[in-house]
């Protein structure tokens, strides 16, 4: 009906004139709704600000909690692999130290085996090494 304008405190010029013309009671209901008003906006305003501090919390928490993951992961891969290594290394050794009994059992038994033919050439008992076994 009527033109509302803004002034230049914000509220409307038509709310303060329908304001000036109400009764003095329904003056103080009046204040009291717009004071309400006030309050809800602040507190939407107080709650607005609250959950976007928690989001911010979350997100920061959330980065934090996904590096340390990364971190975990890298050093994990890190430590695997040098455990890979050392596997390795080990399974190496095993072997060098299986062959070289191998070769050392091979170098017993060529030995033995060419005393034997000796022995049979000869006609000749084979020394034993402890004297406590001669005949």
């Amino acid at each position: 009906m009527g033109e509302e304008t803004k002034s230049v405190n914000g509220k409307d010029e038509s709310t303060a004139a329908a304001a000036a013309v109400l009764p003095a009671e329904e003056k103080a209901d009046y204040n009291d709704v717009l004071a309400k008003v006030e309050i809800e906006k602040k507190l939407s305003l107080i709650k607005a600000w609250e959950e976007n501090e928690k989001t911010k919390a979350e997100n920061k928490a959330h980065k934090k909690l996904s590096a340390v993951d990364a971190w975990e992961n890298t050093k994990r891969a890190a430590v695997e692999a040098e455990l890979k290594q050392i596997e390795v290394r080990i399974f190496c050794l095993t072997e060098e130290k299986r062959a070289m009994i191998e070769e050392d059992r091979s170098k017993h038994f060529l030995k033995a085996e060419e005393m034997a033919a000796e022995c049979r050439t000869t006609a000749t008992i084979p020394k034993i090494s402890c004297a406590c076994f001669s005949f």
